[in-house]
């Protein structure tokens, strides 16, 4: 499958945002599905997932901000990002790997565990 995220751009801060990843490919509804984000000199920090089932599970920093959700029909997931703060200023990368049905949703907060990635959109929010 390949990965295509979008959506990024300037904004301010408290601003909202909604990233898309596009997967091209087939079979999309068998795929966990995760947001990731850089920045320069520091790990890959994990965002959010979602599981083929819709479950979800979020980073401490984002949880009641951000919202992931995936529209299998447009082979699309969507990260709505609200109360946009500073530092979450990143580069965000969508990610995939595909599962069984039923998973533990929370061990997909490691990006080792992902085999496909999209190119990264970037966020960058003022203050």
């Amino acid at each position: 499958v390949q990965l295509q995220a979008s959506g990024g751009g300037l904004v301010q801060a408290g601003d909202s945002r909604r990233l898309s990843c596009v997967a091209s490919g087939h079979s999309f509804s068998r795929y966990v599905v995760g947001w990731f984000r850089q920045t320069p000199g520091k790990e890959r920090e994990f965002v959010a997932v979602i599981s083929r089932t819709g479950d979800t599970y979020y980073a401490d920093s984002v949880k009641g901000r951000f919202t992931i959700s995936r529209d299998n029909a447009k082979k699309t997931v969507y990260l709505q990002m609200n109360s946009l703060k500073p530092d979450d200023t990143a580069v965000y990368h969508c990610a995939a790997v595909t599962s069984i049905v039923t998973v533990i949703i929370s061990h997909y907060n490691d990006y080792r565990k992902y085999d496909y990635w999209g190119q990264g959109t970037l966020v960058t929010v003022s203050s």
